[in-house]
């Protein structure tokens, strides 16, 4: 990092989409410097927690089975998000990942078949071998290799910004200030989910209660001063990916493992063991993360997901082992609930079950006839000891609010011209594709298409 260069390039945050704009740009021939503000070891952001990305194609792709088009893709966003995204960006993010997989190979990033448990993404998602930890290292590796420029530990405290131009970042690293200047900047910083202040402005005290799953060193910094700074903004502070995760995780970085997938097989009540939505909507993939808003507007912020023995096996295993009981009022002791209010509830559900033929796999036609709320899928009497149950909070992962962007991942000012010089890509301009909910895999899908958009567009503009 040297203060007196100019460089053609600088990228705020190393994650999935600041090193697609990395590498891109690299090729490109511009001389590329990314900071990210965690150590070495936490670099990657909430990439280092992601499995997969949801894909594009028109056949079979690599590890991907059957065909996924772009309108179905479409219309599974479209669904999630309730109309709440822009169509041309949301498109243009998907028919982006068409062309990715060959793109991440090239860049030392390998795939595998879906694991147990989630096989009904074959078609629909491409598995990193090793997760997200190996993705992040392998494009670090390729960037290293290419000469791209990182520095770790060096946080960005403050952005030069004359109208819409970029001119330096001031960064600090050990306690020392630096000025960097640059020719274009990317923008690829993450959200402000780790900034608990700013979560409980949002919320209020609900916010105590959350648990951010991903990194915390998305403080929301570079967000702040580019909208501080004339950046035109897009969602709100409420909005973002949040979803049910174990209530026994660590308040950070506890990442996909403490996800509790259980959700679509049992039932989920509140701390007066009341349910309170239905659990068999739709796919995991499609309504998971619906989940962590759903709890935090339960009291306390607490829920518990119930199953019986008959739903073992049948979901991917948290990192924590659940609470077993040989019965309901064991169970209720053991998590705190009300005995006769919990066997109550599971009776008057256990009533409602209409038969059916259970498949997981599928939206069968196991449901519940009278019961409010319902549930429409996967409804199988709760009858079968032992019992078992995990506890649930809101666990936080990314928030929506952002910077708008064009086309050409150019960010926006406030007039809605674009700027000349600053690009965003990733979890900072997500909102402009994700005005509310979640799709699996998505998040990597934005990342990798705008911040290889990013990448070529800022090349284009220093090259002139």
């Amino acid at each position: 990092m040297d203060s007196s260069r100019i460089y053609d390039l600088l990228i705020l945050g190393g994650g999935n989409a600041g090193l697609c704009a990395a590498l891109a740009a690299r090729k490109a021939g511009l001389g590329v410097l990314v900071v990210e503000s965690a150590p070495i070891h936490f670099r990657g952001g909430n990439s280092r927690h992601t499995r997969n990305m949801r894909t594009m194609h028109a056949g079979p792709l690599d590890v991907l089975t059957g065909a996924y088009t772009e309108e179905e893709y479409w219309q599974d966003l479209l669904k999630v998000t309730g109309g709440l995204t822009d169509e041309a960006l949301a498109r243009l993010t998907i028919r982006g990942t068409e062309g990715h997989l060959p793109w991440m190979k090239q860049h030392g990033v390998r795939f595998q078949a879906p694991l147990g448990g989630t096989l009904h993404l074959s078609r629909t998602n491409a598995f990193f071998l090793g997760g997200g930890k190996a993705l992040v290292n392998a494009y670090y590796a390729a960037a290293a290799a290419m000469g791209v420029e990182t520095c770790y530990d060096t946080e960005a405290i403050d952005l030069e910004i004359e109208g819409d131009r970029f001119i330096a970042a001031t960064v600090r690293r050990e306690g020392a200030r630096q000025r960097l200047r640059a020719k274009a900047l990317v923008a690829a910083s993450g959200g402000f989910e780790s900034n608990l202040a700013w979560l409980r402005e949002a919320w209020g005290p609900p916010a105590d209660n959350f648990i951010v799953r991903g990194t915390p060193y998305n403080m929301g910094v570079v967000l702040k001063l580019l909208l501080a700074k004339g950046a035109k903004q897009v969602s709100d502070a409420m909005q973002g990916h949040c979803v049910a995760i174990d209530a026994r995780a660590p308040k950070f970085d506890g990442g996909i493992v403490t996800r509790v997938d259980a959700v679509s097989l049992g039932i989920v009540v509140n701390k007066h063991a009341q349910r309170f939505s239905d659990e068999g909507e739709d796919f995991w993939p499609k309504r998971y993360a619906i989940w962590g808003r759903l709890v935090a507007g339960q009291p306390d912020q607490l829920g518990f997901s119930i199953i019986d023995h008959k739903s073992m096996g049948k979901f991917m295993p948290p990192v924590y082992a659940p609470v077993k009981a040989a019965s309901l009022g064991e169970l209720a002791s053991a998590l705190g609930l009300d005995g006769a209010a919990l066997e109550a509830t599971v009776a008057q559900f256990n009533a409602a079950v209409r038969p059916g033929t259970f498949d997981h796999t599928i939206l069968d036609d196991c449901r519940t006839e009278g019961l409010a709320p319902p549930k429409t899928h996967w409804a199988r009497a709760i009858d079968s000891p032992p019992y078992y149950a995990y506890p649930l909070r809101p666990g936080i992962t990314f928030t929506y609010l952002g910077v708008a962007t064009d086309a050409k991942a150019r960010m926006l000012m406030a007039d809605g011209r674009p700027s000349a010089n600053i690009f965003a890509a990733g979890e900072i301009m997500a909102g402009n594709v994700l005005g509310k909910g979640y799709l699996a895999g998505i998040g990597m899908a934005i990342g990798t298409t705008f911040g290889r958009i990013a990448g070529e567009e800022a090349a284009r503009h220093v090259r002139g």
